[in-house]
């Protein structure tokens, strides 16, 4: 045990050396002094112009994911293929942010029928995760730790459950899907086997692995097999550098040829289920055989005159229809004569309403957000007119509010896509391991990070969010989509934990109040509160804007930054003189992302 810790030791001293020797600055003088260039119409600051194409689209976070939901597209096939292709790749290329061990929900505008379908497969707690045996091993004794977050560990097996992503693909596929596993899986296998280079941001995000791992439940040490796999010769792969997962290819070897089948019930499961045995987990083969993700409806909202739909508990997405609808009600009252739009992005009062309305909206979250099956979540009520109206007396149109304790800041990580086909289908999706690089522990014969959504369980007594075998926790994710006159207008995603839902109300401020188009709204800068924390995060071009002033009205400002206010994608549907739709797609700067359409 000496040696192989020493080993241990030895290989993550060696990483670190490495991650030292590669981490120059992120910018190379003297090019950064250089002044950025403006655009020769619309807005000069905006990042590149919104792809518009007629007969497909995708939009994500990485170009070869993107470019591999665009090659199904061509293909023949629709959205639905289109969207678990990227899905898949995504998985391959941001290993940090989502795999096939992950948890997903997905919004599927089908232009047969012309309705909407909301997809959740959201992982259960396995069996044997009770608060009792949280307790016999120390967790969730002090209260004090509950005010403060979920009183959970950050990763190891205590905090995996059973992954959702696999039966929502096959589930979505089988739905509305013309393709296969067998298709749909095949650039992934690829991208697995011979190798992919890795890109600036997806290089950046990988770095701090050595920071970001968390201890396993077990022992002392970082998970052997998570190191073997993502840092192979003890050190991170740099920009350019060809990364290859054997194991994972095998794994997507798998799925084509037997389907989900595979990850439920054969060899993939079996792994699963040694990895989780091994150091101490309660999940079972019935926990996973038995698995099953729902069809769900979405929530609604009217706003200057579009339809917002988001989706339902337990993910917290359903609180940007709640924030929608307090600056709808209260805006008015709050400076009378004043709109959001007349008041504008460069002034504080305009920040100031938007980030109260964010906090009324969570405090509603961390109150009530949990399982509909185990809890009752009053939805209804809380995404009402008449009760974003009841709030508006709760803010000072001058001075911040601080915030009351509730579940944990979430950062996580995560991966989002769109995807729109010429026959007029559009898909939101979001997939997402929870924490960067999950639970920290990796299935090494399939190449997979186990994900470590139970993080998001409370050890709480009096919180809907407590943890039962069978339940899904509280929900980070989000997908957003919006009708206007009963017709597709926006497919509408922004990952990065609990910024998803603040990060759909900002957007579609933009878009709805402002006048932004796609690729603008996420242009422009945005922030991100911390509920348990009080912490506000400006981007930094928006602090130097506002900073002080919305410090003087009593807000905690942190660290100006881009890190914590997520990541976007959102494709725009229009149509033409035929009525054949016209998609407008846009991607985050912040990402590697690409939009993508032909």
């Amino acid at each position: 045990m000496i040696i192989r810790a020493l080993g241990l030791l030895a290989v993550l001293g060696l990483w670190a050396q490495a991650a030292q020797a590669q981490e120059a600055p992120r910018c190379p003088e003297p090019a950064c002094a250089a002044e950025a260039g403006g655009r020769t119409e619309g807005w000069a600051a905006q990042s590149r112009g919104e792809v518009i194409a007629r007969r497909g689209v995708v939009t994500s976070s990485q170009p070869l994911a993107t470019q591999a939901g665009l090659a199904i597209l061509r293909r023949g096939g629709n959205a639905v293929d289109a969207a678990v292709a990227t899905a898949a790749v995504l998985g391959v290329v941001e290993p940090f942010s989502t795999g096939i061990a992950s948890d997903l929900f997905m919004i599927v505008w089908d232009a047969k029928t012309k309705k909407l379908h909301a997809l959740a497969a959201a992982g259960t707690a396995p069996t044997g995760a009770t608060p009792q045996r949280f307790a016999e091993l120390g967790y969730g004794k002090d209260p004090k730790n509950w005010a403060l977050g979920s009183g959970m560990p950050s990763g190891g097996i205590l905090t995996v459950t059973v992954p959702g992503a696999v039966w929502g693909w096959d589930a979505a596929l089988k739905r509305f899907g013309t393709m296969g596993f067998g298709d749909v899986l095949a650039d992934a296998e690829y991208y697995a086997r011979d190798g992919f280079p890795l890109s600036p941001r997806i290089a950046d995000d990988w770095m701090p692995m050595h920071k970001a791992l968390p201890l396993k439940a077990c022992c002392t040490d970082h998970d052997p097999d998570t190191l073997a796999v993502w840092t192979p010769g003890g050190q991170a792969p740099k920009v350019g550098e060809m990364f290859r997962n054997p194991g994972l290819a095998r794994a997507f070897a798998l799925l084509r040829a037997e389907g989900a089948d595979a990850f439920y019930r054969g060899d993939i499961a079996k792994a699963i289920l040694a990895k989780s045995t091994a150091l101490g987990g309660t999940m079972t083969a019935g926990d996973l055989a038995g698995y099953k993700g729902e069809w769900v409806d979405l929530l609604h909202t009217r706003y200057q005159g579009h339809d917002v739909y988001e989706l339902p508990p337990p993910t917290q997405s359903w609180g940007a229809l709640e924030m929608l609808n307090i600056l709808e009600a209260c805006v008015p009252v709050w400076s009378p004569g004043q709109t959001l739009a007349s008041l504008g992005p460069k002034s504080p009062r305009y920040w100031h309403y938007l980030i109260e309305a964010k906090k009324l909206a969570y405090a509603d979250l961390s109150a009530w957000n949990g399982d509909p099956k185990f809890v009752t979540v009053p939805v209804e009520r809380l995404t009402s007119k008449a009760y974003a109206a009841s709030l508006c007396r709760q803010v000072d149109p001058a001075r911040a509010k601080a915030t009351t304790p509730g579940p944990a800041d979430r950062s996580g990580d995560t991966v989002v896509l769109a995807t729109a086909d010429a026959e007029g289908n559009v898909v939101a999706m979001v997939n997402s391991i929870s924490s960067v690089w999950g639970s920290g522990l990796t299935v090494k014969e399939y190449g997979m990070i186990l994900h470590n959504r139970g993080v998001q369980f409370s050890l709480d007594p009096a919180s809907p969010n407590i943890i039962a075998p069978g339940k899904r926790p509280y929900h980070t994710l989000a997908a957003g989509f919006v009708l206007k006159d009963g017709a597709p207008w926006l497919s509408l995603l922004l990952m990065g934990g609990d910024m998803q839902a603040q990060g759909h109300g900002q957007v579609l401020v933009n878009m709805l109040d402002l006048g932004a188009n796609v690729q603008m709204a996420t242009d422009m800068a945005r922030f991100r509160h911390g509920q348990v924390s009080d912490q506000l995060t400006l981007e930094p071009a928006l602090d130097a804007l506002v900073g002080a002033d919305l410090k003087a009205m009593g807000h905690r400002l942190g660290t100006p930054g881009s890190d914590l206010v997520g990541g976007y994608q959102a494709i725009r549907i229009s149509h033409d003189k035929d009525g054949k739709p016209v998609y407008r797609a846009g991607s985050d700067h912040r990402k590697d992302g690409q939009a993508a359409g032909w």
